[in-house]
């Protein structure tokens, strides 16, 4: 089944506010990996673009989940 554009921009927008709703929360963690996953489905929405437009959120998105995993464990 191939996701079309609209269902992708709908389901990272989604994806990124459970992650910030997680954030608000206390949960920066679970919060920074919805997040990375959400702007990388944005990144693939720009596959057809120009190299920039999907190379650097794709960029950003692996930095925030590297930086998410990196973070210490709470309580």
């Amino acid at each position: 089944m191939r996701i079309n554009d609209r269902l992708l921009t709908i389901a990272s927008n989604g994806v990124i506010l459970t992650g910030i709703g997680l954030g608000v929360f206390g949960i920066v963690r679970g919060g920074s990996l919805f997040i990375a996953v959400g702007t990388a489905g944005i990144a693939l929405k720009a596959r057809h673009q120009r190299k920039f437009d999907f190379y650097f959120p794709l960029l950003i998105a692996v930095a925030l989940f590297a930086l998410a995993i990196a973070l210490p464990r709470g309580r």
